[in-house]
């Protein structure tokens, strides 16, 4: 009698990766790691772009104090609620909801799906710009895995869009409308040139200034003001193909520590403001 042929070990990683539960982890891997933590200032010049938000960070925030406070919240959000828990995700929003209170315009639909938009658009292309492959259905997948971040912020469910050409029809006509004021500007200063923060931060705000700015839209940033030629696309370009280096023999689990780090610090923060 003829015995049953054993499948190549390779047949067997092809038929893992097609079961839902390896897709999901690998999903999962993909949004906790530390891209997010390079995407988040062009995120966050694309939000401000839009003159209300500007305006109310402008008038609402400590941004000259402690201008990487409002990164690390936005790291912070997206971690808890697309890869954390329930727990995660109800501290985040109680978080948020807190610091919109007071913010004239915060709570408007139209500006809440805009700032979710950004974080999905900037952690996709920082993934593309850093080598990691992102096919369709990957860029599918996220797409819906980040649609809690809309309606966390109290978007309507049915105002996400349900497909990615969808959003970049969303994407390319809000490109359209935004209008950098001088509110943005001095943000972005703030943000880019911090005077107060610790010595760590001023250090390495040199990269973060030539990646978050090279990542623009072309229009956004020159509407920011920011000089652009052929030496800075060549430096941003370096800088890309350093940090893609340096990130190819980075263990997974360090790639996705700075979410565990942040976190564990947001919890932390609750804590002592429950404490009060």
């Amino acid at each position: 009698m003829r015995g049953r042929s054993r499948p190549s070990p390779g047949h067997d990683r092809h038929r893992d990766r097609d079961r839902p539960g390896h897709r999901d982890r690998a999903l999962r891997r993909f949004i906790a790691d530390s891209t997010p933590v390079i995407a988040g200032g062009r995120a966050i010049l694309l939000q401000i772009a839009d003159p209300v938000v500007a305006a109310g960070v402008r008038r609402h925030s400590d941004f000259a104090e402690r201008p990487q406070q409002r990164l690390a919240h936005t790291l912070m959000y997206v971690y808890a609620v697309v890869t954390g828990t329930a727990r995660d995700a109800a501290v985040a929003r109680s978080f948020v909801e807190h610091a919109h209170r007071p913010v004239a315009g915060a709570n408007e639909v139209d500006r809440q799906l805009w700032v979710a938009a950004t974080l999905y658009d900037s952690a996709i292309r920082t993934h593309r710009l850093l080598g990691t492959p992102v096919d369709a259905e990957r860029a599918e997948a996220v797409l819906q895995a980040y649609a809690p971040i809309a309606t966390a912020l109290r978007v309507p469910a049915d105002r996400w869009p349900t497909s990615v050409a969808a959003f970049e029809a969303y994407w390319a006509d809000t490109l359209g409308t935004l209008r950098v004021t001088d509110d943005a500007r001095s943000v972005v200063r703030d943000l880019l040139h911090p005077r107060a923060a610790p010595l760590w931060v001023r250090s390495a705000m040199p990269l973060v200034r030539i990646v978050t700015v090279g990542m623009l839209p072309d229009a956004v940033r020159d509407d920011y003001g920011f000089a652009w030629g052929p030496r800075e696309e060549r430096r941003w370009r370096r800088t890309l193909a350093g940090i893609r280096a340096v990130r190819a023999v980075v263990p997974g689990p360090l790639l996705r520590l700075p979410r565990v780090l942040l976190l564990r610090g947001m919890h932390r923060t609750a804590a002592r403001h429950a404490h009060h």
